[in-house]
């Protein structure tokens, strides 16, 4: 039995409708306090102790670290004659941005991250350059949160200049030519900058060689409509300004002003039911992206003057599959998903199909994206069993060449996935991808972690993970459901998974547990569940369902105080999927129902569960994770471990330097084989 520390108990009760909830760890809700700070560490000090005797941890880290030791490098981009890209020789914390002219051999580091903490804990998040390539704004965050600095330099010398733009955060950077560029953020919020409720983001406009203080309020004044998300961009020919409003993750009015003269604001859609954004101006027409009357996705046009959507015309229309689009070369490029696998086709600006782009095998391709003047344009392409390669596209004649092939050394041929639809407990036919060493005897004997997310819109499409194709080289299987919440069959698909639907996706990713078990592909005593954020509510509500399904359970950086999640950071913009608890009486009922923090049961034998959480997430704030590891503890029978582990100078995840990820990757391995009696194949 583990000893764990005592987490007291307070006395505090909520009334919701008449109903009485009792919150007795809201003291660990204060991330300022002395109190919280000595239990993260006693806490640590548990966990750590644990799996540092895990016999096998070490190797499994080494063994992580060679997977992961090979060097990635980005897409080629050319700006003001010079080429840059990112590369990671294989290990560094941080990716860094290099700069040639003419040979890439002889490229130069012209952004470290890594130099900029001892640790590499500070990241470089956005990079982006003025129209005429002379200036560059780039942002920065300390400890993965989701406060970001902005910084500008002299593209041409890499010298800083005066400029300097702090406290941002949920914003882009959007220049306007080479006078300045947008920017959003909020007041800074009183009480703790990692946990205080955030609202009324505000658009900025900073002039170059400018003080902060003097930035010009462009939207979100007492006179604009309010929103919680608000972002602000320019077309490519700085004609217009692009601004969206939104008071959820889903949803959002669009507006444009003209910036040519004195042009005024202009409403395209004031209907936040649907995503619309403008992708494109030409000759007086706006080219616009939304699901307004279309759940998978459709192009439309506009005249520029006369822009509300009585006037949008369509120029693609919606398709059985879900749409996202890009532009690059004067191109549109429509990449549809086709049960969870991706087909381009490429499009004149008038809406005419030039052709359909040959992909090199079945998985995901992302890019096709530059600026109109711009002869060649670049993707990737991966898979759950193929590292990503790069490829060159030219977008006149349709040609594809590889142009740099991963350097991962993990032999693919010997690894296999298989796509697999199965039943959910309504009927529902879900997909799932499990991924394991080809020639595997189907005898239920394998440990095996399903991982799945199901929320936001978010499509969970094939990609290639060298520390999880190491797992599967240590004799694992790894499986991904594409669960009901998620975006992999558009708007619908998402819906299905909101509100007064969110058992869906709980049930959902029991029947993909129940299908791997029927099928042999394992067993409850070797079947781990894994998630993050979204995902790590998601683990926490179907550890407290079904905790006789799973041997290990994993939820990391979880939303799992449903009550209360709304009153934290910019938390109340997730209601569109969640709803709130003070939204009517029936959604607190039904958020009371599966609230993983307000379901652990006395005397319930729960799986083995390792929360992993982290001190400066700001996303979705650690107290989530302390009150229900508290409650675990508390309530939890039988000898399987119940643990926390808490990282420190870290965030959601965003930015995590390689040395992090490597032991927190380590420590999730080791954990589960542990738990399920197995040692891993080195």
């Amino acid at each position: 039995m583990f000893d764990y520390p005592k987490t007291h108990k307070d006395t505090i009760v909520d009334t919701y409708f008449s109903e009485k909830v009792a919150d007795p760890y809201r003291w660990l809700e204060d991330d300022l306090s002395d109190e919280t700070a000595q239990w993260v560490e006693s806490q640590n000090a548990v966990t750590f102790d644990y799996l540092h005797k895990i016999p096998f941890r070490n190797a499994i880290r080494e063994k992580l670290e060679t997977a992961n030791n090979y060097v990635k490098e980005s897409a080629p981009f050319d700006r003001g004659g010079y080429i840059y890209f990112y590369r990671n020789d294989g290990l560094q914390n941080q990716s860094v941005v290099y700069r040639a002219q003419g040979d890439l051999s002889d490229a130069k580091v012209f952004l470290d991250p890594n130099s900029w903490s001892e640790e590499g804990t500070t990241s470089l998040d956005q990079l982006r350059f003025s129209r005429d390539d002379k200036f560059i704004a780039y942002s920065t965050s300390e400890g993965g949160s989701d406060w970001r600095t902005i910084y500008v330099m002299d593209a041409e010398t890499g010298e800083l200049l005066v400029d300097k733009i702090d406290n941002v955060k949920f914003s882009g950077i959007e220049w306007r030519g080479s006078e300045g560029f947008y920017y959003s953020t909020y007041d800074k919020p009183e009480g703790s900058e990692l946990s205080a409720r955030t609202e009324h983001h505000k658009l900025y406009f900073h002039t170059l060689g400018t003080s902060q203080a003097e930035d010009e309020l462009v939207f979100g004044g007492e006179n604009d409509p309010q929103f919680r998300y608000v972002g602000g961009y320019t077309t490519e020919d700085d004609s217009f300004l692009v601004i969206t409003g939104a008071n959820a993750t889903s949803g959002n009015m669009l507006y444009v002003q003209d910036l040519r003269g004195n042009g005024e604001r202009l409403c395209l859609t004031d209907d936040d039911s649907a995503d619309s954004d403008v992708i494109e101006h030409q000759d007086g027409k706006l080219v616009i992206y939304t699901n307004l009357d279309a759940p998978m996705g459709r192009i439309v046009v506009t005249d520029a003057q006369k822009p509300d959507q009585a006037n949008w015309k369509d120029l693609i229309a919606e398709t059985e599959h879900e749409l996202s689009i890009s532009t690059g070369a004067g191109y549109l490029f429509a990449s549809y998903l086709v049960d969870v696998q991706t087909q381009v086709k490429q499009y004149r600006l008038s809406g005419e199909k030039v052709r359909d782009v040959v992909l090199p095998d079945v998985g995901t391709a992302s890019g096709f994206s530059g600026r109109e003047k711009d002869k060649t344009l670049y993707f990737t392409f991966t898979n759950y069993t193929t590292a990503a390669d790069t490829y060159r596209f030219d977008p006149e004649t349709g040609v594809t060449e590889r142009y740099r092939q991963s350097a991962c050394t993990i032999d693919s041929e010997k690894l296999e996935s298989r796509q697999v639809f199965y039943t959910s407990k309504d009927g529902t036919k879900v997909s799932m991808t499990i991924c394991y060493r080809k020639g595997i005897e189907l005898d239920g004997s394998h440990p095996t972690i399903l991982y799945g997310y199901g929320g936001f819109n978010i499509s969970l499409e094939p990609a290639f993970n060298p520390s999880i194709a190491a797992w599967i080289e240590m004799g694992g299987i790894y499986a991904v459901a594409n669960l009901r919440g998620g975006g992999e069959y558009g708007k619908a698909w998402h819906q299905a998974g909101t509100q007064l639907q969110k058992q869906n996706v709980f049930d959902d990713f029991i029947s993909a547990a129940e299908f791997l078990i029927t099928e042999n592909y394992t067993s409850p005593e070797k079947l781990a569940i894994r998630g993050g954020s979204n995902g790590g509510l998601l683990v926490g509500a179907c550890m407290t369902q079904r905790p006789d399904l799973f041997k290990v359970a994993l939820p990391a950086v979880g939303v799992l105080d449903m009550l209360r999640y709304h009153t934290f950071t910019s938390g109340e913009g997730w209601k569109y999927d969640y709803g709130t608890s003070s939204q009517s009486e029936a959604m607190f009922k039904y958020l009371l129902g599966y609230s993983p923090v307000h379901n652990v049961r006395e005397g319930v034998v729960y799986p083995s569960t390792l929360v992993t959480t982290a001190d400066h997430d700001d996303r979705v704030v650690p107290a989530h994770s302390y009150k229900f590891i508290a409650e675990l503890q508390a309530k939890h029978a039988g000898e399987n471990p119940v643990l926390i582990r808490i990282d420190v100078n870290a965030g959601h995840g965003a930015g995590m330097p390689m040395h992090k990820v490597l032991d927190l990757g380590a420590d999730v391995y080791a954990f589960c084989l542990d738990q399920m009696g197995e040692e891993p194949v080195l």
